[in-house]
């Protein structure tokens, strides 16, 4: 995901949130809806989350230094980590406190402005449906061939997963507001209104949840996907300089930034030079076949044939001098 595309997504969202969140607070201020109330705390928190992805990303672009030689690649999953405690804590306990708040007292909507919150909400399903078309429109530009599923749990760059899951979250959530506040206003009992209060504050929780899964699994570290795992295989393999691959590992040091380590076999009689123009080889085929792998460490070894069974790995074998 280029960084200008996760961007066109992100402001997309941000602007919509904005707009949205001050509709939705003059509508519940107007009509008393928690549902209202809920949702506009909802959209002040994803508009918050846009600008910390947003941050994020800024952050992230900063060149390596000696005490972080990898680089900051890894702050925009520490912003998309701290976007899903936001969306946990200030959007879904919000609101589950709300409407059990008003579960216990709930009140009509105001005679004068019950119709206000149907009209914010309809409008607000008009503007997060185009935020989410746009989400969509630059997720299909990397996803490949993959399932949305799979692009969100799979996707290295956290940028579009988490806006991706917000404009879903934020649609269902209207829904719930809008069934909640019609209920309310045609039959005149808060307890719906406080009910689809209730409702949103669970969506939320598990899109949190679901976020904050995927987003700890890439601050945990990521190695490639098996397509790109294959490839660079693939890569070293195709040469005739070299006996074959010990061990290879690969990890995101960022979104963009693959790093590659594999020790790789070669003979016994193999001259130094041979082998040296042999690793720069193999590492231009591994860039071609993966350009997201910029870093590589390539470390040559002496083939041998060996049946036996291993070692343990506290034995150590001495031989003395005769």
């Amino acid at each position: 995901m280029s960084a200008s595309g996760g961007n066109k997504a992100i402001i997309a969202a941000f602007l919509a949130n904005t707009g949205i969140a001050i509709t939705k607070f003059i509508a519940a201020a107007l009509s008393g809806s928690s549902s209202m109330l809920a949702e506009g705390v909802h959209s002040v928190a994803d508009a918050g989350n846009q600008l910390l992805l947003l941050l994020g990303g800024r952050k992230a672009k900063r060149k390596a230094n000696a005490e972080h030689p990898f680089g900051f690649g890894r702050e925009r999953y520490v912003y998309a980590f701290v976007v899903s405690i936001i969306l946990f804590s200030v959007g879904g306990v919000f609101s589950l406190y709300e409407g059990f708040s008003k579960l216990q007292h709930p009140h009509p909507l105001d005679p004068a402005w019950w119709w206000l919150p149907i009209v914010v909400l309809l409008v607000a399903i008009v503007l997060e449906s185009f935020s989410l078309r746009t989400a969509v429109k630059e997720s299909n530009l990397v996803r490949g061939k993959q399932g949305w599923v799979a692009f969100v749990r799979h996707a290295k760059a956290p940028e579009l997963p988490v806006v991706l899951l917000e404009d879903v979250a934020a649609l269902v959530g209207l829904v719930f507001a809008l069934i909640g506040v019609g209920l309310t206003a045609i039959t005149g009992n808060g307890i719906y209104d406080a009910v689809g209060t209730l409702f949103i504050g669970a969506l939320l929780i598990v899109v949190a949840i679901v976020l904050g899964i995927e987003t700890k699994s890439l601050l945990v570290g990521e190695g490639a996907n098996p397509a790109d795992a294959v490839a660079i295989e693939d890569a070293i393999l195709a040469g005739t300089e070299h006996e074959g691959i010990i061990h290879m590992k690969t990890l995101y040091l960022g979104p963009e930034e693959l790093m590659v380590g594999a020790k790789i076999a070669f003979s016994a009689d193999k001259r130094f030079a041979d082998v040296a123009t042999a690793i720069d080889a193999i590492e231009a085929r591994i860039r071609v076949a993966v350009p997201t792998a910029r870093v590589i460490y390539l470390e040559p070894d002496v083939y041998s044939k060996f049946n036996g069974p291993n070692p343990p790995t506290d034995t150590f074998v001495i031989k003395g001098l005769e």
